[in-house]
């Protein structure tokens, strides 16, 4: 039977994770902040009493509900938080994997 691709196994048959790849991950998470965002824009749009530009407004500074520019500055808050979850959360999981996989 053929392992999944992101894990091995050491001599005591024991499934480890190989480490997450911090520049797949960042790219992931920035592209779904990204197509979230513009879906919510677009929900927003077809309706527009729905409140959907709230929350947008409180999590990224500088951003103005439907204006070109609040777009724009949406999109490259998602960036930032896409890369800063990436960055933090793939760290995180590395080290706690690393940890695991040594026996403590």
């Amino acid at each position: 039977m053929a392992q999944p691709r992101n894990q091995t196994v050491d001599r005591g048959s024991r499934a480890r994770s190989s480490p997450v790849s911090l520049t797949v991950l960042g790219l992931s998470l920035s592209a779904f902040f990204a197509i979230s965002f513009l879906a919510c824009i677009a929900l927003g749009v077809v309706v527009p009493d729905g409140g959907m530009h709230k929350p947008w407004l409180q999590f990224l500074p500088g951003f103005e509900w439907l204006t070109w520019r609040g777009v724009l500055i949406g999109l490259v808050w998602t960036q930032v938080y896409g890369w800063y979850t990436a960055l933090v959360f793939g760290s995180l999981f590395n080290l706690f994997s690393a940890r695991s996989t040594n026996g403590n």
